[in-house]
């Protein structure tokens, strides 16, 4: 059978790997697809280095406009990144009657619509399994493994640095910084590494998820995107004490109200199996009507991984390539006309348990004002530690766990209990989820 020509844009870390996964599992693929599928044209701007590893196997260019047109090419995978020149070859790709296979979970987050939209007109797949998780083929069980039922909410670990970060800070005791700086010298965390720490990498991811799991367009620019970069080691240490472990979690739920989506540090209970993914693991909970809590682990970036990825949706791709596009798993698992545009909720209309870390005058009746605020604003306290003040210090720390409740609730008591002359500097809030039901 004729094989399947695949034209790669952008050979780098996750370019070399597919290639070299490609190449080295090609038998076994070819079983699985029912036909060979090669990567025959390579663009990279690096020529003497993409035909360094492709060899006689692929011709290379500095064009990737060129492989986008090339009629001989069936699959064009983008593996350039960011969302200027990814955009604009994704799109001429779609245009020229070629299947995609991206990673680039920025792209798909911001333009997703649009591309979509025209992959849809032109009767083409745009697969993405490699944008979500690295190797763990969350997509593919929310598409199609999931679907006959409704999906109640989901919880993640999607960002392998941030993770790794914090698993140092509680091991060890470390601070944000050192951790941070642990991080980029084994190579785990950018130069730059404000798009992980701060929570837009798992926001991408999260507002892919969602718009499966519920059947609603991505809508990024709605998402409540909070990183990790505030977080001391003492809160990690306090929500330890009280049974919890502090993960940047991504979170989206279907509610009367509307859709959560949101991505912060969150307390976890210690029991929780996501509370226990360490290092640079990722992990998914995705909770459905009929099948319940399933979760999805392994690791969410790294070479290999994420070349899986993308090899496993350039087989799906190639065993679909000839049907009738009516008849393909939807984009988004819901027929495109299917969709619904529901509302995302803002932060302040979202209900969940808080930690709240004061620093406070050693004084009789300061606790008492405390909880006075609190019950104005109906937010019941589940638990709390006061702890004894530094000997010649009278400042100290009281923690308090709350039961669920909106967050403006919380926000307007907040700004209350700072204003009383007893509180010194501001709050610590993080929010928490028991992930149980």
């Amino acid at each position: 059978m004729k094989p399947i020509n695949v034209g790669l844009l952008g050979i780098g870390t996750v370019g070399g790997g597919t290639f070299t996964v490609l190449s080295r599992n090609q038998e076994e693929i070819t079983r699985r697809a029912g036909r060979p599928i090669r990567i025959t044209a390579v663009a990279d701007r690096d020529t003497a280095r993409a035909q360094q590893i492709v060899g006689d196997k692929a011709r290379v260019t500095a064009d990737a406009m060129d492989i986008v047109r090339d009629p001989e090419i069936d699959i064009v995978i983008e593996l350039i990144g960011g969302y200027g020149v990814a955009k604009e070859l994704v799109l001429a790709a779609i245009e020229h009657g070629k299947h995609v296979v991206t990673a680039n979970k920025a792209l798909l987050a911001l333009h997703g619509n649009e591309i979509f939209a025209a992959a849809q007109k032109k009767g083409v797949m745009v697969a993405f399994e490699a944008a979500v998780a690295g190797g763990i083929p969350i997509i593919k069980a929310l598409r199609e493994g999931l679907t006959a039922n409704r999906i109640e909410w989901l919880a993640g670990i999607i960002n392998g640095t941030t993770n790794y970060i914090l698993s140092e800070m509680r091991d060890k005791g470390l601070s944000f910084e050192t951790a941070l700086a642990q991080a980029q010298a084994l190579g785990y965390a950018e130069a730059d590494p404000t798009f992980d720490v701060e929570g837009v990498d798992a926001a991408h991811k999260l507002t892919i998820m969602s718009a499966i799991a519920f059947g609603i367009p991505m809508q990024f620019q709605k998402a409540h995107v909070e990183g990790i970069s505030k977080l001391t080691r003492e809160d990690i240490s306090y929500a330890e004490e009280l049974g919890y472990r502090i993960k940047l979690l991504g979170i989206t739920r279907r509610t009367p109200r509307g859709v959560e989506l949101r991505v912060h540090p969150t307390l976890v209970p210690e029991r929780r199996l996501i509370a226990n993914v360490e290092g640079v693991m990722n992990a998914v909970l995705v909770k459905g009507d009929a099948v319940g809590q399933t979760l999805y682990y392994g690791r969410g970036a790294g070479v290999e991984p994420t070349a899986s990825a993308v090899v496993a949706d350039l087989v799906d791709v190639t065993r679909m390539h000839t049907s009738d596009p009516e008849h393909r798993v939807p984009h988004l698992a819901f027929q495109a006309d299917q969709l619904v545009d529901l509302p995302i909720l803002p932060i302040g209309d979202v209900e969940t348990a808080f930690y709240l870390r004061l620093q406070v005058v050693n004084r009789a009746g300061v606790l008492a004002d405390i909880t006075r605020i609190l019950a104005d604003h109906s937010i019941s306290i589940e638990a709390m530690i006061q702890k004894e003040p530094p000997e010649g210090q009278d400042k100290t720390s009281i923690i308090l766990l709350t039961h669920r409740v909106l967050e403006r609730d919380v926000l307007a008591a907040i700004a209350r209990i700072e204003q009383l002359a007893t509180v010194d500097g501001t709050v610590t809030k993080i929010r928490m989820e028991e992930l149980g039901n």
